[in-house]
């Protein structure tokens, strides 16, 4: 058992897979010599050398157009790009060819790849460098997406992701790289669509993901310290496949639900899972299921504004004690 950052869990995973099968290719920006932006994959080039770790042009679309076609051709690439904010760069690939080709080549063609990509705010990055987007990549059929929370889990699900069939987006949250956890040795390998019941409860069921899952997590303890609330937190994981077996067995005893999102409100994967609630287990709810996210605006750089906007401990454990209240 060894304890790691975030950040070098994602070195971790990543040199897991290219070791197991010498087909897995890394390429991106900086992710070479340098380490990639985020300090995120240092010592993979001297690992694995430049033909299997390749620095790449400042262009997302020739990162993910040369990362198709690797994938189409037999390698299984693993694609950086370097903000999530910047997919809407390359998006006709994460949205047309990419999920498309396997369907529309009637199997003949697989796109098996992942692409990885810094989420999210709290490093007072502005508008276009902090937005959590992994809603815009779950309403497209034919990719699956994840965002893990610890360093145990970035290996495991880049695992999973690595090997599965289909073209993946690895939401790795840019706030939990300096995050430290426990890292069990040897090889580690998870399940896309398996979310994790971290805080077991009674009163009441706390979806997150990523770094609200942490922030879920401090919100649970203090309502029990404070208020005697006993909540159940669920680390969501993966949006797609969803794992709504767990979700919706949690709240069949807490009979109340919150969702934690970082993302904006309108249309966020908290607006699904309520909508799957609402369709599939609506009289198992005591009470309305309450989403507390982000508003539907650009993130401000200002760090006392950022901090305002995102769902903070104290936020959430406001609104599960007003709304138990009721």
């Amino acid at each position: 058992m060894a304890e790691l950052t975030y950040r070098e869990a994602v070195a971790r995973g990543i040199a897991q897979e290219m070791t197991r099968d010498p087909d897995v290719v890394f390429l991106g920006e900086d992710v070479g010599k340098a380490g990639g932006v985020f300090k995120a994959t240092v010592g993979l080039l001297d690992q694995f050398g430049p033909v299997r770790v390749r620095d790449t042009p400042i262009s997302e679309q020739a990162i993910l157009g040369a990362a198709m076609g690797a994938a189409m051709t037999g390698l299984k690439p693993i694609a950086e790009i370097m903000f999530s904010d910047f997919l809407a760069v390359c998006f006709d690939f994460i949205a047309n060819e990419f999920p498309k080709s396997r369907y529309m080549s009637n199997g003949q063609l697989k796109c098996p790849l992942v692409v990885r990509t810094g989420n999210g705010a709290g490093s007072r990055f502005g508008a276009q460098h902090s937005q959590s987007v992994e809603n815009w990549c779950m309403m497209i059929p034919g990719l699956k997406v994840v965002a893990p929370s610890t360093p145990r889990d970035v290996i495991g699900l880049m695992a999973a992701a690595v090997r599965d069939p289909d073209p993946v987006i690895f939401f790795e949250h840019k706030s939990l790289y300096p995050t430290k956890g426990e890292v069990p040795d040897g090889e580690i390998v998870d399940t896309l669509g398996s979310a994790k019941i971290l805080r077991p409860g009674k009163d009441a069921t706390i979806l997150a993901l990523a770094l609200m899952v942490p922030r879920a997590l401090a919100a649970a303890e203090k309502l029990k310290a404070e208020a005697g609330i006993d909540c159940e937190v669920i680390d969501v994981r993966s949006l797609v496949p969803l794992d709504t077996q767990t979700i919706l067995g949690s709240l069949a005893h807490t009979h109340r639900l919150f969702t934690v999102e970082e993302n904006p409100r309108l249309c966020g994967w908290g607006a699904e899972i309520v909508s799957i609630v609402a369709d599939e287990a609506f009289y198992d709810l005591d009470g309305p299921a309450v989403r507390i996210t982000t508003p539907h605006i650009p993130l401000p750089a200002a760090d006392t504004l950022e901090d305002i906007v995102l769902p903070t401990v104290d936020r959430i454990a406001e609104t599960v004690r007003r709304s138990l209240s009721s």
